[in-house]
Order: C-alpha cells, then sequence, then structure tokens
C-alpha cells in the first residue's frame, strides 16, 4: 500500500472514531509518518528440522518485544485537549438517532467546569428544549431546593446533565438505542468534569449508567462505585411533584449524600 493510500485510511478512520465517541480519541493525537510498503523479498528455503530455532522464552527479549501491547480503556481515550466546550460541540452538531429530527435544541448540560458533584437526569423536557438548558422547569426548580439543601448548586459546585442530550417527544423514557446513542457524550462529560461525586435522579439515570434493571425504590440511597467515583440515585424531582410521600426518603438520601461529600471535601460547604 503506498503512504498517501495509508493517509487517507488514517483520516477516514479518525472521522469516524471522532464522530462515534463524541471526543478526538489519544490515538490519533499525532499522525504518524506513513511509508509506501516494500515489496516482500522472494521466499526463502524452509529449515530443515535441525535448522529451526528453540521456541522463544517467555522472559527473552524477543518475547518480550513481541507481545501485543495493552490498549488503554475507554475512558483514557479522551483527548488532553478536550474541553467541556469541544463536548457540547460535539452534541450540537449530533445526528445519530431520530431525537434530533424533533429536538428545538440540544441540551448538552451546565454547571462549573470543576464540579464536586455531577448531577444527571433522564432526558430534557419541554421547557429545556425550548431553552438548551437542563432541568428549568418545575422539576428543575425542585431540584435547585435540594440540591441548596445540602449546599450545593449549579453556579457554584454542581454541573448538571442528562442521559440523552433531546427531548424525547411527549416527554417518554429515551429509548435504549436513544440512550446508546448519546453514551459516549456523558462518558467524555465525566471523563472531562472528574466530578468528586455523582447524583443520578430517576429510575432511568441510574439503570442507564449502571446498566441495571434493578429499580429505584431498591437501588435509592445506596453507594455503588462508577468508575472510581461515589455513586447514589434518588427520586426524579417530578416524582416527588406527583407523589409527595417521596419526599422524606428523598431528603434522607441527600443528607447521606452529603455526608459522604464532606468525607470527601470536608470544606464543601462553607
Amino acid at each position: 500500500m503506498k503512504a498517501e493510500q495509508k493517509e487517507q485510511l488514517y483520516q477516514i478512520l479518525k472521522k469516524t472514531s471522532g464522530a462515534i465517541l463524541g471526543y478526538t480519541s489519544n490515538n490519533f493525537a499525532a499522525a504518524p509518518q506513513f511509508q509506501d510498503d516494500v515489496e516482500p523479498a522472494e521466499p526463502a528455503q524452509t529449515a530443515s528440522p535441525a535448522q529451526t530455532a528453540a521456541p522463544l522464552s517467555p522472559n527473552s527479549s524477543q518475547a518480550q518485544e513481541a507481545a501485543p501491547v495493552q490498549q488503554p480503556d475507554a475512558s483514557e481515550q479522551i483527548s488532553a485537549g478536550a474541553t467541556i466546550e469541544s463536548v457540547a460541540q460535539k452534541i450540537a452538531s449530533c445526528a445519530r438517532c431520530p431525537l434530533c429530527k424533533t429536538r428545538k435544541n440540544v441540551v448538552p448540560g451546565e454547571g462549573v467546569a470543576n464540579p464536586l458533584v455531577l448531577v444527571v437526569g433522564e432526558g430534557p423536557c419541554a421547557d429545556e428544549d425550548e431553552q438548551g438548558r437542563p432541568f428549568v422547569g418545575k422539576a428543575g426548580q425542585l431540584l435547585d431546593k435540594m440540591l441548596a439543601a445540602i449546599n450545593l448548586s449549579r453556579d457554584k459546585n454542581c454541573f448538571i446533565a442528562n442521559i440523552v442530550k433531546c427531548r424525547p417527544p411527549l416527554n417518554r423514557d429515551p429509548s435504549p438505542e436513544e440512550s446508546q446513542a448519546c453514551r459516549s457524550f456523558l462518558d467524555a462529560q465525566i471523563h472531562v468534569l472528574k466530578p468528586k461525586m455523582i447524583l443520578a435522579m430517576g429510575r432511568v439515570a441510574l439503570q442507564n449508567l449502571l446498566d441495571t434493571s434493578i429499580g429505584i425504590n431498591k437501588m435509592r440511597g445506596q453507594f455503588v462505585d462508577f468508575k472510581g467515583i461515589p455513586f447514589m440515585a434518588t427520586y426524579h424531582p417530578s416524582a416527588l411533584l406527583r407523589d409527595e410521600s417521596l419526599k422524606r426518603p428523598a431528603w434522607e438520601d441527600l443528607k447521606a449524600f452529603k455526608n459522604k461529600l464532606l468525607e470527601i471535601c470536608p470544606d464543601y460547604d462553607k
């Protein structure tokens, strides 16, 4: 293969990777110098059994050189220059699923650049779709009050995002295909933001982030490890608006979340 053909193939793979992941992988951080392939030489005569080399020892230098290179996992493939703004730009041009055809605005998320807490909901509703901002309707107003009760705020120490970045029609739950189409964007946001803790609001956020079918009633208030980040789920604010009896257990969840955050960042609420 000619060097020019290799370069063309490399550029195709780079663009495809960026479109799928929502960010530029470190695998494409620096373009290699391609060269034309050398024509193979005439095959050598087959060696006799006596001339066959002994198998390589696992500790030999040749064996170590021949060992496959371990590839970094997906969370390490974010480009060093990626920012929350560059991820948002990818989201703005996304057309991976049918939700792009019915949205008014994408809702990538908002908050501070180095948040203590990443709050994750399910998807935009009509108000969010209209404004391009997450949690700005009645449920969003309640969320702000819930966060303020434990000294958290999207303006001070939180970032708020959703599983999907476009509104599902009639505010239905996002389908598995829609959630999967958006997942790399959320993974990129988590990698760039590096929150100290994650708070999932409701069943959809819980089940998608943890890839589980366990319901919110069973998992709420429990801490689990999410890629090295303490993670907890509680009821979605819209559920509290529908059923006020859920407010008491939600408040207990928030108090437990605050206590855990104080262990990590003792001065965060001062």
